[in-house]
């Protein structure tokens, strides 16, 4: 968070010259280090500034022919400024810059004097305080551009929300999918850093036999103390197909996240473009991953795909599309059911039609499931945002939905995409 420019914040604690200083020893303090960045130097008497002495002021004194002997040795009052800009260290950022601009003359040759009561406070370099106004005025502007981006994107945001509430639904179902071959990857490494110790254990009881038979001085007792030790050891450790067998299914356990993980991004798509070529064969299945610990065990999914081009798309929200109408339908089927899912070409419009054999809807329901904030779901369980977000989604693509529903056999939903090059007189013929 950025911290608020203020007079007092640009405030340079310079040391100030007296009106008496010489005109030689003010041109030292202007070589100093610490002044370097001054344009000018403030002129104080008795605490209240009474002047500015410039650094071009000086320069022009020093560059001309026997100017330090002509007025090295006067007071600096007879050189400096005597109407100086000042500015109260209370005052606005806003008002500061106003005043300084009215009265600063230019080109800029002087710094302006902060003071406090009256009192000499410090010196303020005039390009720090536009600096700061542009820096002010652009946070502004940048501030009212957000808040404009964000009451235009009040619809992004519910769009948003909503996938984020179907994608919470099926937090738990996804990491329950990842949770069960990463459960077997771990055990399989927690035995194979055990074979690895057991492994270790026996290469040294080895090497120990190797430096026993070689030594004058061991035992055939103790050499054969160790053998029998070291057979125990290799007896124990087994063959080499366990390990090559904790590995193939340790790679195959990564496989499967590996798949879990792709599917997430691929729902999501976040690496590609806002619009793409894509196949929404291909969202379909991406998407029957992401929903599978929802449909499995209970639903079975009949797929009927046809061959479609290419279309241009933004994918994230068309799987977000099919997520809601897949979910629908899998919670429209209260025990044992069928979803089916099947694509087509007819004409010049790609058809993606989601149909369950569950529940159904009523006629009085089913005009209002695009509405927002309808839902027929308990409280808590539903925003009632879905389905008027996926209406929206479509239309931006320049498609329709429609629906049709009877209670006890089930709900169809058909969405209708155009296809690249299709004209407006085929489409409209189409409707």
């Amino acid at each position: 968070m950025s911290v608020a420019v203020t007079i007092a914040s640009l405030t340079i604690p310079v040391s100030p010259i007296s009106p008496h200083a010489l005109v030689e020893d003010v041109g030292e303090y202007f070589l100093a280090p610490e002044n370097e960045q001054l344009l000018s130097l403030p002129v104080v008497d008795d605490g209240r500034p009474v002047g500015v002495i410039s650094r071009y002021q000086m320069m022009n004194v020093f560059l001309k022919r026997y100017g330090r002997e002509l007025h090295g040795r006067k007071e600096i009052a007879t050189l400096m400024n005597r109407n100086p800009v000042l500015i109260p260290v209370d005052q606005s950022m806003e008002d500061a810059s106003r005043y300084v601009t009215g009265n600063m003359r230019f080109p800029i040759t002087e710094d302006f004097v902060i003071v406090r009561d009256g009192r000499y406070a410090g010196v303020g370099v005039v390009m720090d305080l536009l600096k700061a106004m542009e820096q002010q005025l652009s946070s502004r502007s940048q501030q009212l551009a957000r808040a404009y981006r964000e009451l235009k994107s009040s619809q992004s945001h519910l769009v948003q929300s909503e996938k984020m509430a179907s994608l919470g639904q099926m937090v738990a179902g996804v990491a329950h999918e990842i949770n069960t071959p990463l459960g077997y990857v771990r055990n399989n490494v927690e035995l194979f850093l055990e074979r690895q110790r057991l492994q270790a254990a026996t290469l040294d009881g080895y090497t120990l036999l190797l430096h026993m038979m070689e030594s004058a001085d061991s035992s055939e007792a103790g050499i054969a103390l160790q053998l029998d030790e070291v057979r125990q050891l290799h007896a124990d450790l087994g063959g080499g197909d366990e390990t090559e067998s904790l590995l193939d299914d340790t790679l195959y356990g990564i496989g499967q996240i590996a798949d879990l993980v792709s599917s997430l991004k691929d729902f999501s798509r976040v690496d590609q473009a806002m619009s793409d070529d894509i196949d929404i064969n291909d969202c379909l299945e991406t998407t029957l991953k992401i929903a599978h610990n929802t449909l499995k065990h209970r639903v079975q999914v009949v797929k009927k795909y046809g061959v479609l081009p290419a279309l241009r798309c933004m994918p994230s929200k068309l799987n977000q599309v099919f997520l809601n109408l897949i979910t629908n339908a899998a919670q429209a089927i209260e025990q044992q059911g069928t979803i089916l899912l099947r694509t087509y070409v007819e004409n010049a419009r790609a058809h993606i039609v989601v149909e369950d054999n569950g529940k159904g809807m009523p006629p009085e329901v089913m005009a209002k499931v695009f509405d927002p904030f309808f839902t027929t779901k308990p409280v808590g369980q539903g925003t009632g945002l879905g389905l008027a977000i996926a209406y929206q989604i479509i239309q931006e693509h320049g498609g329709d939905i429609r629906v049709a529903s009877r209670v006890g056999q089930g709900t169809r939903f058909v969405v209708r995409l155009p296809l690249p090059g299709a004209s407006d007189d085929a489409l409209a013929v189409a409707s």
